[in-house]
């Protein structure tokens, strides 16, 4: 589930009308027999004796990870400048990528079941591990790293960056942190039409919190409890307010395709793109590059691959490209990496649940859908909405997810459909605590006030 290859003729069309930023996302449209499943996943690399940041340089580095995986197993070095800054499928299939901290990311392929992509997980983590170990490099599966420092992260040798980070200080406190401290699991889905999208995106955005709560695993920040279970949902809530959020406007009369073009042709530009160099045009928008009056390439208009590139720097609690993108989860251990796009391909890809979900959440208003998220960072499965707690919704969303992952009846090892990837999350409902609390848990029991303990108990 990937944007245009930077060559292609569909990358280098330029753009003369907004027609064709819509019909961009429209295409993305399909029928239900070409749905796919793509699962991206972000994991903190650490060094297994000293438990600090693995830097992108030397014997035990990034670079060494990307170039192992390279060579073992066959990826696609991608190269910026020289360094090595991501790996693809040869075939195609998916890619390995930095954030810019040095999360290490799989964005994995398209795919028909979540059995695959769990498997497709399973083998990511199987070979990232073998290299790694040969390292002495370790990963970790957090919302946020727990003990490293701003200052101690290193910085990955990727151009974006360069140009992300100063600007970030200008629009949020957070920035950094979540450019840095950061990691997450999404899951990409597919829609058929534009009342299809409209309606998945509606369902996916008022119960994005729900996902917030169930997936909650980043309760430390600098070797200590930082006060929130998802302290990277928090990070967004002032990060850049121009670019994330749960768009209100999605719920409005008339939302479409060229609604959403409008919003993002007003989102502010980082960069574009030009002869292998990221041109600065932070802070200007793209409705002026269209005009031909971005002052940095006077004149100048952009191509379908600078839409493209524009498109991923926006980061709303769900984003819309050719696909929807669920963003509202903390990365975890191997379980919850599958359970995730099971969550929501069960509620979005069989049209009962998905009705079902709308009919639970239509009459929130986009104050109580604020105030729910602005509360689950920190409460919880206990955050309220309408006078029921999360965790009360939440059973309601599982229970509408599980229906659906057995009408599809896709079945596994053993028999068992794709429905069986809930069962950590029932495990989470049942009990009413958040894997963010069961890590306060251990915090403050048997790990005697050592976070540390975390790398040891906790990596993959």
């Amino acid at each position: 589930m990937s944007g245009p290859t930077p060559d292609s003729d569909e990358a280098r069309t330029p753009i003369e009308t907004k027609i064709q930023l819509i019909e961009a996302l429209s295409s993305g449209s399909k029928p239900k027999a070409e749905w796919r499943i793509g699962t991206e996943h972000e994991k903190f690399a650490f060094l297994t004796d000293t438990l600090e940041p693995v830097p992108y340089e030397g014997a035990r580095s990034i670079r060494a990870l990307l170039e192992g995986l390279r060579d073992r197993f066959g990826w696609t070095g991608v190269y910026e400048k020289g360094n090595i800054i991501a790996l693809s499928d040869p075939k195609g299939m998916g890619s390995v990528s930095l954030e810019p901290g040095g999360q290490f990311e799989l964005s994995g392929a398209p795919l028909e079941t979540i059995h695959d992509t769990c498997e497709e997980v399973h083998q990511h983590l199987v070979q990232v591990r073998e290299i790694g170990d040969g390292l002495g490099i370790g990963f970790l599966g957090l919302g946020a790293s727990p003990t490293w420092s701003r200052a101690k992260t290193p910085v990955m040798p990727k151009g974006r960056y360069k140009i992300m980070a100063p600007y970030m200080d200008r629009v949020g406190r957070f920035g950094r942190d979540m450019m840095f401290r950061t990691c997450t699991v999404q899951v990409n889905l597919d829609f058929g039409s534009e009342a299809d999208m409209v309606k998945k995106l509606r369902v996916s955005l008022a119960l994005q919190p729900i996902a917030t709560a169930l997936f909650a695993n980043s309760p430390f920040l600098d070797g200590k409890p930082n006060g929130f279970l998802s302290f990277r949902s928090e990070v967004w809530t002032d990060t850049d307010k121009a670019r994330s959020g749960m768009l209100p406007f999605a719920f409005e009369n008339g939302m479409g395709f060229e609604r959403y073009v409008d919003y993002a042709l007003d989102v502010p530009m980082y960069f574009v793109m030009r002869n292998g160099e990221h041109v600065n045009v932070a802070g200007e928008s793209f409705r002026t590059f269209l005009d031909g009056k971005l002052p940095q390439l006077p004149g100048e208009k952009p191509v379908i691959k600078d839409w493209a590139d524009h498109l991923t720097t926006i980061f709303p609690e769900v984003r819309l490209k050719k696909y929807l993108e669920m963003r509202g989860a903390d990365s975890g251990p191997w379980r919850r990496l599958c359970a995730l796009p099971a969550l929501w391909t069960g509620v979005l890809y069989e049209q009962g649940p998905l009705d079902a979900a709308w009919d639970l959440v239509n009459d929130w208003t986009a104050d109580e859908r604020q105030a729910l998220r602005n509360a689950v960072p920190r409460e919880g499965l206990k955050a309220m909405i309408r006078g029921r707690t999360v965790q009360d919704v939440a059973r309601d969303m599982l229970r509408l997810s599980r229906a659906g992952l057995e009408r599809r009846d896709s079945q596994g090892c053993k028999g068992k459909t794709e429905a069986s990837f809930l069962d950590v999350l029932d495990e989470t409902v049942n009990s009413g605590k958040t894997a963010a609390e069961n890590l306060l848990d251990l915090y403050h029991g048997s790990w005697n006030g050592n976070i540390e303990r975390v790398f040891r108990d906790f990596a993959y």
